[in-house]
């Protein structure tokens, strides 16, 4: 889907199209339909960037992530350690779906709960919990190259009162392996995608969130159930703007002043340019 950060866990690296964290659930994999079937994944990171933001403030991340699988039906749980600004002690994600194959697209149609418990700082509208729906599909473009897009929607957007919308689109070539050593995947991949929001609640201010473009480019190398992955990632959005879509509280001044949205001229780092190690296991 559009967001559920999968094909990671194969020999081919998953084409990133502004998913979340550790989430088991970024391919279009289809069980038979008498099977059940079931997959996990759990690694670290040197930084948790979604959507081109970072959520661990600068910091390496770790996470885990479960699905469960019966023909084109699944349902997963993932768990990752966040740096936000209302403090919870971690992110948790329960996510659930159907992966239907139509004229050689492999759709995900599904909905993901976003959950932050233990917020200290909960701030004015009480949490930042959210849901989004989001559609992806994915095809193969011979023998190595895939294409995928997606659209993802929450009705209010980490529960600011504004509505979310995302699309994305992606390219991945899988270098064949008959030119690689046994047991060796190796994939680049890239993506961009587009996120724009309506107006946030009325003690938020009522402006919309900040549009904005990201992007990201990488290599991923599969070594039976050993994954690494190297990325590029970045945003269009202003050192501002960033601290308006963040609310970094680690924030400085020093920046352009916006009587509206930001009236102290506050700068963020959380959504430049960064590149990003990542590994994980796979089962």
């Amino acid at each position: 889907m559009a967001r559920a950060e999968t094909a990671e866990t194969s020999a081919s690296g998953a084409i990133g199209l502004g998913n979340r964290g550790w989430s088991a659930a970024e391919t279009s994999h289809a069980t038979s339909v008498n099977e059940l079937e079931f997959s996990a994944r759990a690694g670290v990171a040197s930084d948790y960037v979604y959507r081109g933001t970072t959520l661990s403030g600068r910091e390496p991340a770790a996470g885990a992530a479960f699905e469960a699988r019966f023909g084109s039906l699944y349902a997963g749980a993932t768990m990752a350690t966040v740096r936000l600004p209302t403090e919870p002690v971690g992110e948790f994600t329960v996510a659930g779906g159907i992966r239907p194959k139509i004229a050689d697209i492999n759709f995900d149609l599904g909905a993901t709960y976003f959950a932050y418990p233990g917020e200290k700082f909960p701030g004015v509208t009480n949490g930042i919990n959210y849901w989004e729906a989001a559609v992806r599909g994915d095809r193969s473009i011979g023998e190595s190259f895939r294409i995928a897009a997606g659209y993802a929607y929450s009705p209010n957007v980490s529960n600011t009162g504004a509505w979310s919308q995302y699309v994305a689109a992606g390219l991945g070539y899988d270098v064949p392996t008959r030119q690689l050593p046994k047991n060796l995947g190796v994939s680049f991949t890239t993506a961009v995608g587009y996120s724009w929001f309506g107006n946030q609640a009325p003690q938020l201010g009522s402006f919309p969130l900040p549009a904005y473009l990201n992007w990201q480019a990488g290599v991923t190398f599969t070594y039976k159930a050993v994954n690494f992955d190297l990325r590029y990632y970045d945003t269009n959005l202003s050192k501002e703007n960033c601290f308006v879509f963040t609310g970094d509280p680690n924030a400085r001044a020093g920046g352009r002043v916006d009587p509206i949205t930001n009236p102290a001229g506050l700068v963020s780092n959380w959504c430049g340019a960064t590149i990003v190690a990542k590994a994980w296991f796979a089962f």
